[in-house]
């Protein structure tokens, strides 16, 4: 097996592992569980953005284009006041 596979590979299972995480965050009780799951699921993120780093510098994954700022705007308004609120 390549590098480039094992980076992919681990990036892959890593971004799962935060997906689990939160999704076990949102559904837990207990309070000292839930914030052994946060401490968790932050050091997975950490280790996840290194390893992307890492991933991007040799060339083995190249993220999507930087969007505009008209864009990211756009979104936020969306976000922010186009969907539906569920607190009311």
């Amino acid at each position: 097996m390549q590098e480039k596979d094992m980076v992919s590979d681990v990036l892959s299972t890593t971004k799962s592992s935060i997906t689990n995480y939160a999704t076990a965050i949102t559904e837990c009780a207990n309070a000292q569980l839930r914030g052994t799951l946060q401490q968790l699921r932050n050091e997975a993120e950490q280790f996840q953005y290194q390893l992307f780093q890492i991933a991007e510098q040799k060339g083995y994954y190249t993220p999507a284009p930087t969007a505009n700022q008209q864009d990211v705007q756009s979104v936020k308004n969306g976000l922010s006041g186009g969907g539906p609120n569920i607190m009311k």
